[in-house]
């Protein structure tokens, strides 16, 4: 099976084909719709279904029933039956009855953009603390939809008398829905304590690493704008860079070399989307907070994106919700080799006039970026000239490590070192200093 959601309705075979709907309310909606709609149809493909159509419906009021009204409903599950769907997959957030309403009418599996992208998620996750973060997420949507998902939770136990965990046990009375939603609590509350764990021990790591106080950046942006492109380029590592949505889940931070010397961490984090669901920023905070934490962000735009405005303002919300716009941010824009169209080169020049133009496949603008983040924390290094006694190897070890040496010359017992030196360790060497 694709994942656990679609294992509900106990469907033999994987599900393989899908229509996508879309509904909107207000004609002023249709262009942005429309553009959501699409989105959808990469987001389910990421999961592997085939898209058989796609609809995108307007209905002048919204329903309680299934947000349309009862007609437009059966023509959209008719088209369904005709192209032999498994499944029919609704942009639009529906609430649990409205699930079931959708379900009843078309004897089909029906799911909302937000169950498509948890499992995505379910999928890319990697590390235990991604893949505790999704169950999370999975666990507080499943739970209001247990009507409609029974049988859905593992658990080690059945009914009273069966063995088992005593958990699972049914009580005197109890349903098995009841069952159902006391495991799921459960594993909720299971998910909480472990994710604080992990919480804690990213805390210790994190204090490890401002020791040294080197300064952090942060990649951030739209989902498959080449975040993890970047990094590589920068860092010579191999992260995971694939065409797909949500290709990153698991944060990955590199250590580069800025060109006045100074170190710098650069960690590459999960993409965002239009409507990304709540519980799932709130589940990935422990991920995203990197993005809070760091001295700076470095915001990447895909240049081919049509809607690359759309794109911008989704991650600055995300960002905002996070509260991590208080930093500097260096925007570029990024994949800017395949833009051949001069009225849209044009375009982006007015709309990101203080963008850097880059592209992670060619390394154009990359020495541009680099400096730009040189810039940012210029404050924070100085070049500096020191007399250092020849037994003082410690404080040479010091500046090879944590700063750029550029000459050494020796005089009698001492040794005569240039440098740029990063304000965390200028303080250890200022009884060292040569006046200027």
């Amino acid at each position: 099976m694709i994942s656990r959601m679609f294992e509900v309705r106990q469907k033999p075979d994987m599900v393989e084909r899908a229509l996508v709907v879309r509904l909107y309310f207000d004609k002023s909606e249709e262009v942005e719709s429309a553009s959501l709609l699409a989105e959808l149809g990469e987001l389910v493909s990421t999961l592997g279904i085939g898209i058989a159509d796609s609809v995108l419906a307007r209905s002048r009021e919204m329903h309680k029933k299934f947000l349309c009204g009862t007609g437009k409903a059966a023509e959209i599950v008719e088209l369904a039956k005709a192209h032999e769907c498994d499944v029919i997959v609704i942009d639009n957030n529906l609430y649990p009855s409205q699930q079931r309403e959708w379900e009843k009418l078309s004897d089909l599996c029906v799911i909302d953009r937000e169950e498509v992208i948890l499992d995505i998620f379910a999928k890319r996750a990697h590390t235990r603390e991604a893949r505790l973060q999704v169950e999370l997420a999975r666990m507080q949507y499943a739970l209001p939809r247990l009507a409609r998902m029974w049988g859905h939770l593992d658990r080690e136990g059945g009914g009273g008398g069966s063995g088992g965990g005593g958990g699972a046990e049914r009580g005197m009375g109890e349903k098995q829905i009841e069952i159902d939603r006391r495991l799921a609590h459960m594993s909720i509350d299971r998910c909480k304590r472990e994710l604080e764990i992990v919480r804690k021990q990213r805390k210790t790591q994190r204090k490890e690493r401002e020791k040294f106080e080197t300064p952090h950046a942060s990649i951030v942006g739209y989902t498959n704008a080449g975040k993890s492109t970047l990094l590589n380029l920068l860092s010579g590592s191999d992260v995971l860079a694939k065409d797909m949505l949500f290709a990153t889940l698991d944060t990955t931070t590199r250590r580069i070399e800025l060109p006045d010397g100074q170190p710098l961490l650069i960690t590459d984090t999960v993409g965002f989307v239009r409507n990304l669901p709540h519980r799932l920023v709130e589940a990935f905070k422990a991920t995203l907070e990197e993005s809070v934490l760091s001295d700076f962000l470095i915001h990447v735009l895909d240049a081919t994106a049509p809607e690359i405005m759309r794109f911008h303002d989704t991650t600055l919300k995300v960002l905002e919700e996070l509260q991590a716009l208080d930093k500097p941010v260096i925007t570029i824009l990024n994949k800017i080799d395949m833009v051949e169209d001069a009225e849209t080169l044009e375009r982006l020049e007015r709309e990101f006039p203080e963008a850097i133009r880059t592209s992670s496949l060619t390394g154009e603008g990359m020495p541009e970026l680099l400096k730009e983040c040189s810039h940012v924390l210029a404050d924070r290094v100085a070049r500096r000239q020191y007399r250092i006694p020849q037994m003082r190897g410690d404080l040479l070890h010091l500046l090879h490590t944590d700063a750029k040496v550029l000459s050494t010359d020796y005089e009698q017992n001492d040794i005569l070192v240039s440098a740029v030196v990063p304000a965390a360790i200028a303080g250890r060497l200022e009884s060292f200093l040569i006046p200027a």
